[in-house]
């Protein structure tokens, strides 16, 4: 048998269709380990972490900020933050990124990768504060600085996802008949959707962790159970807001290859 092609040769055995219960066994085998094996982590931490928020006795302090109305809405907050950040980061770095390999502009390749750099060489703290001289406290200054210091993985992936592909698959396709634009969507981004995609869901983890830090800056995330902890001395809050924040990353992370695994052409993954 070959590419899942019954040949007679094999015997009459091979002439049968598969049943479904091998195929879909075939298929749970395929499946990297990453992908069943990270949800698993997941369970097990939300459910110590529930089984601790449940037994542990909090004092009045603390229970102002880990009841669980306060918790959802500053748990919602800190979605709120990344998701706004991601998305723009999303239209700029991969249209970005798309440009940057077309043949007329691959010559400023090296100035706009080491533009966005900048944000992964500048502190994130410092980042953020320095946008505060510019464009004052809150939530709009806390996504400018996020999208700043998330830019890079996203650019970088495009180009190279974009820049591996078999030069002699798009002269292929050119050669067929296609424009420049239906080669790039329905030859070039295929094939470089991987590459691209594992850029994504680094800066997503990277926005997670990073959006602590809004907290110094007057934007609502969970980084403010973590700093009131440290600056209160109280562990339980610390302990909250780092789990969760935790949490919140490995879920972003595994929906991310999620969606990484099922853009994926068949045949790439």
């Amino acid at each position: 048998m070959i590419d899942g092609t019954p040949d007679p040769a094999d015997g009459p055995e091979s002439l049968l269709p598969a049943s479904p219960t091998g195929t879909r066994k075939g298929r749970l085998r395929r499946l990297p380990v990453d992908v069943w094996f990270e949800p698993l982590v997941i369970v097990v931490v939300a459910a110590v972490f529930v089984t601790w928020y449940t037994l542990t006795e909090f004092t009045a302090n603390e229970l102002a900020q880990l009841e669980w109305s306060v918790l959802a809405t500053t748990i919602r907050a800190h979605i709120e933050l990344t998701v706004t950040a991601a998305v723009i980061v999303l239209v700029i770095a991969i249209p970005l990124g798309v440009i940057l390999t077309r043949p007329r502009l691959q010559r400023l390749t090296p100035v706009a990768v080491g533009i966005a750099n900048i944000g992964q060489a500048a502190p994130a703290v410092g980042l953020l504060v320095l946008f505060t001289f510019a464009f004052g406290t809150g939530f709009r200054t806390a996504v400018i600085g996020l999208v700043v210091y998330a830019v890079l993985p996203i650019l970088q992936n495009t180009i190279v996802g974009l820049r591996q592909v078999d030069e002699r698959v798009v002269e292929a396709a050119r050669g067929i008949g296609f424009s420049g634009v239906r080669t790039l969507f329905q030859v070039e981004l295929p094939l470089a959707v991987p590459v691209i995609l594992n850029g994504v869901r680094t800066a997503l983890v990277i926005l997670v962790g990073t959006a602590t830090l809004s907290t110094f800056i007057g934007a609502t995330s969970l980084g403010t159970l973590i700093t009131t902890g440290i600056t209160l001395f109280r562990p339980n809050l610390l302990i909250a807001g780092a789990v969760l924040v935790a949490l919140l990353a490995m879920i972003i992370d595994w929906l991310g290859r999620l969606v990484e695994l099922a853009a994926t052409p068949r045949g790439l993954a």
